[in-house]
């Protein structure tokens, strides 16, 4: 008979690996961190698009402010002569006339940034991402960090983007080949014209095909994430310990949460229609109100010192004590407070209720008389 070799697994080791998905904290705690799923291609085709297309109805307005900028310096001022008094001010008159042109190219540019990143992360600002690290500095994780599977991942990015862009640019070309062919012939505004109009196809051609290979870097992106933020076991219950903070202070929360419960019972007392009772050991106060429920419900329940101090508070509401041991005990086994009585003990109740109620009306009778008499 073959002898069977037992094996030691320490299951510690399993606890430890990162198979479940990061918890809503988590996630918080990483987005402050600036550690978000976002494609920085995606910010690029965006602004490549937003400026192009800017070109292509802007181009007017921009052909007219260079051609006013160049003619203004090349013959003004250049023209004027320089003194100590004029220079700083021709420095300036140089400077608005750059920033008034350069200005809606920055804006445009700005804009489709913030964009960009709206529609990727929202509204968002975190201040870690610009600390600094230094364990960027190590070369252990540089050299990682080279040669990774996101490595791989960006180099093939590289070669789509690269392929994209030329497949764009040589399309845009071979359309407009007759064209190109015959520039010589052709005056030097017709070709400027001809170039701008072209280079702004090749820019919204180029534009377009790197916003969808963006879009799947975005859910790769996306993918990553999930995987880098993932957490073992060992890593939610920790959250959760920390979360819920000591075990003294849960202890004392539970209890004052319980005071609290017993308090706003011992306030439904005074309203019940019954209280039955053991007598002395389980006191339960019950209600019919048909607006709540279709069957009688208990409003409150106690046990030894509890139960004496709900028959107290029953004694001075005038509220009727029926002594019933089996119906008590049953009672204060079976239901909670606010839940209904059941089918197997509604008919016992029913009598406890029934004999309540004559005995009010009885009573009612004899001071009506009293009063009459």
């Amino acid at each position: 008979m073959k002898r069977q070799t037992m094996i030691e697994l320490n299951l510690q080791y399993f606890s430890q690996e990162k198979t479940e998905k990061a918890t809503p904290k988590k996630r918080e705690d990483t987005k402050k961190k600036g550690q978000i799923a976002k494609s920085a291609d995606i910010n690029t085709a965006i602004i490549l698009l937003f400026m192009f297309v800017f070109f292509s109805v802007g181009g007017g307005y921009m052909k007219d402010a260079a051609l006013g900028f160049f003619i203004n310096t090349f013959t003004q001022d250049m023209s004027a002569s320089l003194t100590i008094d004029n220079v700083m001010k021709l420095f300036i008159e140089i400077m608005v006339d750059a920033g008034l042109f350069l200005a809606p190219i920055m804006g445009v540019a700005a804009a489709a940034a913030i964009f960009a990143n709206y529609i990727q992360v929202g509204p968002m600002f975190s201040g870690e991402v610009i600390k600094a690290k230094l364990d960027r500095l190590n070369p252990l994780q540089g050299f990682k960090r080279i040669y990774s599977v996101r490595a791989l991942v960006e180099f093939i990015k590289s070669l789509l983007k690269i392929s994209l862009v030329g497949f764009a640019t040589f399309l845009v070309i071979w359309l407009n080949l007759d064209e190109l062919l015959v520039l010589s012939q052709q005056s030097l505004e017709v070709s400027l014209q001809f170039f701008a109009e072209t280079t702004v196809m090749m820019g919204l051609s180029a534009s377009i095909l790197l916003i969808f290979l963006a879009g799947l870097d975005y859910f790769y992106q996306r993918f990553d994430h999930e995987k880098n933020i993932r957490m073992s076991k060992q890593d939610v219950k920790d959250e959760y310990k920390k979360s819920e903070g000591d075990p003294l202070i849960r202890s004392k929360r539970k209890e004052k949460q319980k005071q609290m419960a017993m308090q706003r019972m011992m306030q439904e007392v005074p309203h019940a229609d019954v209280v039955i009772t053991n007598p002395t050991h389980f006191a339960v106060a019950l209600k019919y109100d048909e607006s709540v429920s279709e069957a009688p419900y208990v409003i409150a329940k106690g046990q030894d010192h509890m139960a004496l101090r709900i028959k107290e508070l029953a004694k001075e509401a005038n509220i009727a004590l029926v002594e019933n041991k089996p119906l008590a005990r049953a009672l204060y086994a079976q239901l909670d407070v606010l839940d209904a009585i059941p089918a197997n003990l509604f008919q016992a109740v029913a009598e406890v209720l029934a004999y309540v109620y004559q005995l009010k009306n009885n009573t009612k009778t004899t001071m009506n008389k009293e009063r009459r008499g």
